[in-house]
């Protein structure tokens, strides 16, 4: 599931915020990073995934 996720967070940021994050301060912050400009919305998408795979998450970032 990561490797889709990782896939999605270059393509389509916001979608792969959502899979990993839900609907909270990371997705809105990711949605406003992509249209402003689109590779900071990749990176951040990026740090979200690569942070939850790595199982460091913060108590505030829901479980799946």
């Amino acid at each position: 599931m990561n490797i889709i996720r990782i896939i999605l967070a270059i393509f389509l940021p916001p979608l792969a915020a959502f899979l990993t994050v839900g609907i909270g301060l990371h997705f809105w912050l990711n949605i406003l990073l992509t249209l402003f400009f689109f590779v900071p919305g990749v990176i951040h998408a990026l740090w979200l995934v690569v942070r939850r795979a790595g199982g460091s998450a913060s108590p505030t970032l829901p479980k799946v």
